[in-house]
């Protein structure tokens, strides 16, 4: 319980920042920098969303990660530019998105194979595969909306690297650390179900999800 107020708590201070930066946006018309401020308020408000209509609780340690990466991707690494700013940003939350993604195709197909409404039983390998696959695959149509974005709108989101004014040498390599988060998830979580007693991160998260989420897993 203390765990989760104090979880609730960093929240609150990220959003107050969220909506401070939103208001002084406002105030010298900023407007862009207002409206990805607000969308980015909201994006954290998501996982209330989904405890509320659809039931889905989501362990506080996982609603905080994804909320620090949302955070620091739009609101550090976009309006406060850190990602030119510090040439290794962009790789660390590429990194960490994989990680995410991973673990959110994880417990997909892990939900999908504990009902007995659906009639399949994959194996662990495969578990594992999907969920590297997923998360690359998220990663690669993040990748072609930045490559709209930038074409259709004008903005700057594949940003020149080691001397690639062009962008594509930062869509590969955020391809490539996304593979690895991806793969490192994929490899724990194969774990996991060869071998249920053992207790890493995701392990907690994982058994932490299944028991706050009973009636996903009824057989």
């Amino acid at each position: 319980m203390r765990i989760r107020i104090t979880h609730q708590r960093i929240t609150l201070v990220l959003q107050l920042i969220l909506l401070l930066e939103a208001v002084l946006a406002v105030w010298s018309q900023r407007w862009f920098t207002a409206f990805l401020s607000s969308m980015i308020i909201l994006i954290t408000l998501l996982p209330l969303v989904f405890e509320r209509r659809f039931r889905i609780h989501i362990p506080p340690d996982l609603q905080l990660a994804a909320i620090c990466f949302v955070f620091a991707s739009l609101f550090l690494g976009e309006i406060r530019d850190y990602y030119t700013r510090f040439w290794w940003w962009d790789m660390a939350l590429h990194t960490l998105s994989g990680f995410l993604l991973g673990i959110v195709g994880f417990l997909l197909v892990h939900i999908m194979n504990e009902i007995d409404d659906i009639h399949v039983h994959m194996k662990p390998g495969f578990v594992a595969f999907f969920a590297f696959m997923f998360a690359l695959g998220m990663g690669a149509l993040w990748e072609i909306l930045e490559f709209a974005m930038d074409s259709l709108l004008g903005m700057n989101m594949q940003k020149p690297m080691l001397g690639d004014p062009s962008g594509l040498t930062d869509t590969m390599w955020d391809l490539i650390v996304d593979a690895v988060g991806a793969l490192v998830i994929s490899i724990l979580g194969w774990r996991y179900l060869k071998n249920p007693g053992q207790k890493s991160l995701l392990e907690r998260w994982i058994d932490a999800f299944v028991a706050r989420n009973p009636q996903l897993f009824r057989r």
